[in-house]
């Protein structure tokens, strides 16, 4: 079957953003008077669970901490997070831009399916990709559209409703175990390019899995029947021959 649709996940797939979102939870925690300080290897730790609010539920749980308003921490660091989000903050992955580019003058649909909040993704597309480039993408579910966050495939499942496609005909873009479980579970053949924080995930079951966009990381372990069950050969030339 032939891929209509491109589906991208957005903290860590498309831009390397766990370090700002890191930051921002440090300032928010901060500023609140919490002696919460999240380094990188309890940030690793932490993102087991997916979703902001979740993440700091959870990490209140761990340590035993009462009374806390998860939902307007959330919101707080959300704010630090988007004003931090500025032109030349952040950029896109290796081969992230030319993919984009290629897939649409493919004829391409594109789309995002993340459990990041909406403000989060219009703040990193304007920042690198410029204010229109939101437009370019069919779909956009985030986190304010589930009810569930990954690795529940509800995120995925709306994205599919959406473009009106079958997950055979799409391909989903991810970086994380828990990404890669929604996908699977929504029956959409998936590409993993491991980020900053994930490097040691499980990813059984991706069909690729690439250090970059534009640099394969190993096929040889993950090739099941992905050429011939999913991409055709024009799909295979956005993915190698960028």
């Amino acid at each position: 079957m032939v891929v209509r649709a491109l589906i991208f996940d957005v903290d860590g797939t498309l831009a390397e953003t766990e370090e700002l979102h890191r930051i921002a939870f440090n300032k928010t925690f901060a500023e609140r008077g919490l002696d919460w300080v999240w380094d990188r290897e309890l940030y690793r730790q932490l993102l087991t669970v997916t979703g902001g609010r979740e993440r700091m539920e959870a990490y209140a749980d761990r340590i035993g901490a009462e009374g806390i308003d998860a939902a307007a921490l959330h919101r707080r660091k959300t704010e630090f997070y988007t004003g931090m989000m500025t032109p030349g903050s952040v950029t896109l992955r290796a081969g992230v831009e030319d993919l984009l580019r290629r897939a649409r003058s493919a004829g391409l649909d594109l789309a995002i399916g993340t459990t990041t909040s909406r403000a989060n993704v219009v703040g990193l597309i304007s920042a690198t990709l410029g204010p229109d480039a939101l437009s370019w993408f069919r779909s956009v579910r985030t986190g304010e559209d589930t009810k569930r966050k990954k690795p529940d495939p509800e995120v995925y499942r709306l994205v599919l409703d959406d473009l009106g496609y079958d997950p055979e005909e799409c391909l989903v873009f991810e970086d994380s175990a828990n990404g890669l479980r929604a996908a699977l579970a929504a029956g959409i053949p998936t590409v993993v390019t491991p980020s900053i924080y994930t490097g040691e995930d499980d990813f059984t079951g991706a069909d690729y899995v690439f250090r970059t966009l534009d640099e394969p990381y190993s096929i040889l372990n993950f090739a099941p029947d992905f050429a011939f069950r999913a991409v055709s050969a024009d799909i295979r030339d956005l993915l190698f021959c960028g």
